[in-house]
């Protein structure tokens, strides 16, 4: 392996990206430096937050540059190695996505150890930053504790059906989501478990969400996961009990719009009600990858906690993955297998 197919991007999207907005290329590999390794990518993920990066401006992480191979999670094997720590053979977990082979400096590849019976495009999900993000947005966040009431917006998702799940594990007293198709309500109510579902397209949020719920009558929103923003979040800050929770993890109502939307017509609850709001991204929050691991890890392994996976094939097919992805064309985490 001499050379890597990869893609980069081409423009800066305005509003929905295209095809127009990405190239690929052939690059050729130098020969291998002292520490460093080769990996052959074998799935490599899309994810909601790359679209950010396609932008220009500050933001938590920086934006990708015009002309140059986009980065994004990857698992793959070590095919050759000039690192102890690197075995050939090793499975190991990086940031150099979009391409079908990877190389740099070992330091920034991470080497996991297989389960059985679990393939390892589980370490861009559920066992990887998308659980952790899953994890640390509940428990750490959104101050779960058992006996809460949790709503979770895009639940069939790979962060919404692990949160709802997790939550459900550690005793919630209601799990209800949010999704884009009846076929959807039914993935999040009889695969993940939660006591029920809306379909957000059968009519508005506001409306639909309080068949659910009702502050005033006690059986409010203690925890709200947000992934939608929007008229999501209003409909949450109308039925939070007081002192509840939004971790604020993603916006993905607003993500390719050329115009400023309004912001919630009902923040005043945060007042009246004693509410917290706060966003996260999880970079800040490594450190709690070994507690998530040890907790999580067996829930997988056992069968308790459930994923799913939409796999698109072949790395000249990832912006498709991509595109999809953003359009809710899937049902649990997105990956790409080369």
């Amino acid at each position: 392996m001499t050379t890597s197919k990869q893609i980069q991007l081409a423009a800066r999207p305005e509003g929905w990206p295209t095809h127009e907005n990405f190239r690929t290329v052939e690059v050729e590999l130098d020969d291998l430096a002292e520490g460093q390794i080769r990996v052959a990518n074998e799935f490599v993920s899309v994810d909601p937050y790359m679209r950010g990066r396609m932008n220009e401006g500050r933001s938590y992480i920086p934006p990708f540059e015009l002309d140059q191979t986009m980065t994004g999670g990857a698992v793959g094997r070590v095919v050759e190695s000039r690192s102890e720590a690197h075995p050939v053979g090793a499975v190991v977990l990086h940031d150099l996505g979009w391409r079908d082979v990877a190389q740099g400096d070992g330091r920034q590849f991470r080497v996991v150890e297989e389960i059985d019976g679990v393939p390892i495009s589980a370490f861009l999900g559920v066992l990887g930053t998308t659980g952790l993000t899953a994890y640390v947005g509940l428990m750490h966040i959104g101050g779960f504790r058992a006996g809460d009431s949790v709503f979770v917006s895009g639940a069939a998702g790979s962060v919404g059906s692990a949160v709802g799940q997790i939550a459900r594990l550690e005793g919630a007293s209601k799990v209800v989501g949010s999704a884009g198709s009846a076929e959807k309500v039914e993935t999040v109510t009889g695969r993940y478990g939660f006591d029920a579902a809306l379909n957000y397209k059968d009519g508005p949020v506001r409306e639909l969400l309080r068949e659910h719920f009702g502050a005033e009558d006690g059986e409010g929103i203690d925890v709200y996961f947000d992934n939608v923003g929007g008229d999501h979040l209003e409909a949450a800050l109308d039925l939070m009990n007081d002192g509840g929770r939004l971790p604020l993890c993603g916006a993905i109502s607003s993500y390719n719009a050329t115009e400023r939307s309004p912001g919630p017509d009902n923040l005043w609850h945060a007042i009246s009600r004693g509410l917290t709001l706060q966003g996260f991204t999880i970079n800040k929050h490594m450190g709690y990858f070994k507690e998530f691991a040890a907790k999580v890890g067996p829930w997988v392994a056992s069968g308790e906690l459930v994923y799913d996976e939409t796999v698109v094939e072949g790395i000249d097919n990832a912006v498709d993955a991509f595109l999809d992805m953003m359009r809710g064309a899937n049902v649990g985490k997105m990956v790409v297998r080369v």
